[in-house]
């Protein structure tokens, strides 16, 4: 498998690439992550069985996409495939440091990332992941139509087959065209915005990674970077100064973080299902 990856790294960059060094680093709760080198070059590797290949392929598609914006800083995919019993990405390594000093250009760049748009709606080209729970992304004119059916509703749908217990779900889903009432363009978003996905290099510029990447409301990032427990507040500084937020925000945000907790009990089980309960009874207040 090892080969097969650095012969691959070697054609896509017209340099031989043999790593010497393999070292095992954080890859998330989904994959395992090696930092792999050949003494001169580092890259960053994740892998995972081979029927994922298309995972992989598709954070790809999603970090082109977010560096064609040349907005925010993402790592650069350099080659993905499937290698034996495994499927791989390599990306190119970026050295994270301290961020404290960069959360407000974080938020002018992930502001001027949002200014992206699309003339097809919001959804993508592809479907692609939010952690291993597939992400439809059909291409729809209607956002709110987008919301219920590709995003709450499948995930309900998920859920309910794991056996939780939504009693005020198709309430909820009726009441949505009512709660996302303002007007939306879309927007071109990371799509799993939470701290764990952002850093910044030790030369101090602000990077986002490991994309679930759409066009939908923007709204849908920066309400996620609020779940697990929020980022500083100069990144909400930064971003508001380039891009203000909308009227309403506060009322949406546990809407759309609703996505990501429905997500968490179908991937993780546990007590998920009664947090989600209790946000759908909060929004329906």
């Amino acid at each position: 498998m090892w080969t097969q990856i650095d012969t691959h790294i070697s054609q896509v960059t017209g340099e031989k690439f043999q790593s010497q060094q393999r070292r095992s680093v954080g890859g998330g709760c989904i994959n395992q992550g090696y930092a792999i080198s050949n003494g001169e070059i580092t890259y960053f590797l994740k892998i995972n069985q081979a029927s994922q290949a298309a995972m992989f392929e598709a954070e790809a598609m999603g970090l082109k996409e977010m560096l064609a914006t040349a907005s925010i800083r993402a790592p650069n995919p350099i080659c993905w495939g499937v290698a034996e019993n495994s499927s791989y990405i390599v990306l190119e390594w970026l050295e994270l440091g301290n961020s404290s000093n960069s959360w407000e250009e974080m938020g002018r760049k992930l502001a001027a990332m949002h200014q992206a748009s699309s003339s097809q709606g919001f959804g993508w080209k592809i479907n692609n992941t939010i952690g291993s729970t597939l992400q439809i992304n059909t291409w729809t004119a209607d956002w709110t139509e987008f919301y219920i059916k590709h995003r709450l509703g499948y995930q309900f749908q998920l859920a309910r087959r794991k056996g939780g217990n939504f009693p005020s779900s198709e309430k909820l889903l009726a009441a949505i065209p009512k709660l996302l009432a303002h007007q939306v363009q879309p927007s071109l978003v990371h799509g799993d915005l939470w701290g764990g996905n952002a850093g910044c290099t030790n030369s101090g510029e602000p990077v986002i990674f490991d994309p679930a990447t759409y066009f939908g409301d923007r709204e849908v990032d920066i309400a996620m970077t609020e779940l697990f427990g929020g980022f500083p507040a100069a990144f909400y500084q930064g971003y508001n100064k380039a891009f203000p937020l909308d009227p309403g925000y506060e009322q949406r945000k546990t809407l759309y973080n609703l996505y990501h907790i429905l997500n968490h009990f179908n991937l993780f089980g546990g007590g998920y299902a009664s947090q989600a309960n209790r946000m759908i009874d909060q929004i329906l207040r």
